[in-house]
């Protein structure tokens, strides 16, 4: 017969302390490094902007096919004397830019815009070196969290498609008959740019806070909000394509007046090039008909997310939808004055530094959305 056990007896002595502390999954899980990863990041995050505005400049000042070669490692040491100077001309003066746009520009012209594009193109290698030797240290010395390591990967891997993609984008312009580079390419390149600075951003947030206080967070998410904001960063993610189109074309500097333009809601010269699809690449009154069509619909619903996330229950998520759509509405009007001034230098680049920073700010309350940080009150409230 079974001797029985008193009510207090341990049951299976020895075995329960070994249960009670065997950790969870999120603790088993290697933290690693978050704090210096994400400074890493940072890093990064402001180069890839800087690498934007200077890009934007290299643009708006045609320097774009002044280096007419692709030389990922010896192109990294510029002309060194008056030889190398003249050769790097002479080969500039062989396309078609120089012989239709740009002839008899002096040697010291041609340095201007070299040293554009040779300081873009450098600012792309110091990138890959910061990501390449970041990476490796973390790597080697076992610092990456779990799960993180494909993260970082996809940013390298991302930043060389970024470099193949802007030797596509210049060989396009170096092609009988093209004096710039493709529109549409450039609006590939810039495109791709936005997507890694988003990438960056967003990993940045996550390493801002522990592991587990995210999956906290993630438990009080704002499914309708996060859902809308995403929406909204696909939509502004459009319109910078939109206006890479534009930029490639210099359409800015047509259709200096607003509202309408030349005096009309719609041009008549549309839809004038053939076949139908070129307009939208290459009709300077298409490409910015639909830039700033579109900067219209993009305001209505950064207004309409903007009402929902003024309702939500956490005081930093209502905070980064106001500094959303209070950006929103100063780009909008420097877009107007940008148009109506003819779209100089100044204007441009300050444009494209807007688009900048409202991107990351949408990429910000989309992350408070899905999560979001509980007031500090309301914390102390619930152990209370």
């Amino acid at each position: 017969m079974a001797k029985k056990r008193a009510i207090f007896e341990e049951v299976a002595q020895g075995s329960a302390p070994d249960r009670a502390t065997r950790p969870g999954v999120i603790d088993r899980a290697r933290s690693g490094a978050r704090g210096a990863i994400r400074r890493w990041l940072l890093a990064l995050f402001v180069l890839v902007c800087v690498m934007i505005v200077v890009g934007g400049m290299t643009r708006l000042t045609d320097s774009g096919l002044s280096i007419t070669e692709w030389r990922p490692v010896t192109g990294s040491i510029p002309p060194l004397n008056a030889e190398m100077w003249a050769a790097e001309f002479e080969k500039y003066r062989q396309i078609d830019q120089y012989q239709i746009v740009n002839r008899g520009m002096t040697l010291d012209e041609f340095k201007v815009i070299y040293w554009w594009e040779w300081g873009h193109r450098q600012l792309g290698r110091v990138i890959g070196l910061v990501w390449g030797f970041g990476f490796l240290v973390f790597w080697l010395t076992k610092r990456i969290p779990t799960g993180w390591t494909p993260r970082l990967l996809l940013l390298g891997g991302l930043g060389g498609l970024q470099g193949a993609i802007g030797w596509w984008m210049v060989a396009s312009g170096l092609t009988e008959g093209m004096v710039t580079v493709a529109s549409y390419r450039l609006a590939v390149h810039l495109g791709l740019a936005f997507v890694i600075l988003g990438l960056i951003a967003w990993y940045a947030f996550l390493l801002n806070r522990p592991e587990a206080d995210l999956l906290a967070a993630r438990r009080a998410r704002e499914g309708k909000l996060f859902s809308m904001s995403t929406g909204l960063m696909h939509f502004a993610f459009l319109q910078i394509l939109l206006g890479a189109l534009v930029a490639g074309i210099d359409a800015g500097r047509g259709y200096t007046d607003w509202p309408l333009m030349n005096g009309v809601f719609l041009p008549p010269e549309l839809f004038a090039m053939q076949p139908l699809w070129v307009n939208f690449f290459e009709n300077p009154a298409t490409t910015q008909f639909l830039h700033r069509k579109a900067g219209y619909l993009l305001a209505i619903f950064a207004l309409i997310v903007w009402l929902r996330g003024r309702k939500s229950s956490h005081s930093a998520t209502r905070a980064a939808f106001n500094a959303m759509f209070a950006l929103m509405a100063a780009q909008i009007a420097l877009g107007v004055v940008t148009v109506l001034y003819a779209a100089p230098w100044q204007l441009g680049i300050a444009h494209q530094t807007t688009a900048v920073v409202l991107w990351v700010l949408i990429i910000r309350a989309r992350h408070l959305a899905q999560y979001p940080r509980f007031d500090r009150l309301r914390k102390q409230g619930a152990h209370a």
